[in-house]
């Protein structure tokens, strides 16, 4: 498999709330965030959890966003970023986005 995004580019995490076993961070849901670093690919843990070990690998990216963007009221330096391993299945690119 080929990672769809690039070191750099600006996606956005979709905004779903699937039942069961979801490794996507709540907080992240609907935000956009730039693509820091492609950690590699893996079986994708929501299908692992359920005993299915069949499927294909997912890029795991590791995406950062500014803190304020994330946390409602942050009032910490508006340059605080933090950085969240997201799977490829869970990105969407985001064009409008400003990072």
């Amino acid at each position: 498999m080929t990672a769809r995004f690039n070191i750099g580019d600006i996606v956005r995490i979709r905004r779903a709330f699937p039942p069961g076993h979801v490794r996507t961070p709540y907080f992240a849901r609907g935000k956009s965030g730039v693509v820091d670093a492609i950690a590699g690919e893996y079986r994708n843990p929501e299908e692992l959890a359920y005993g299915r070990y069949d499927g294909p690998a997912l890029p795991l990216y590791r995406v950062r966003f500014k803190q304020a963007d994330l946390w409602p009221g942050y009032d910490g330096p508006a340059k605080d970023t933090a950085i969240v391993d997201i799977y490829e299945n869970w990105l969407e690119p985001d064009k409008e986005g400003q990072q």
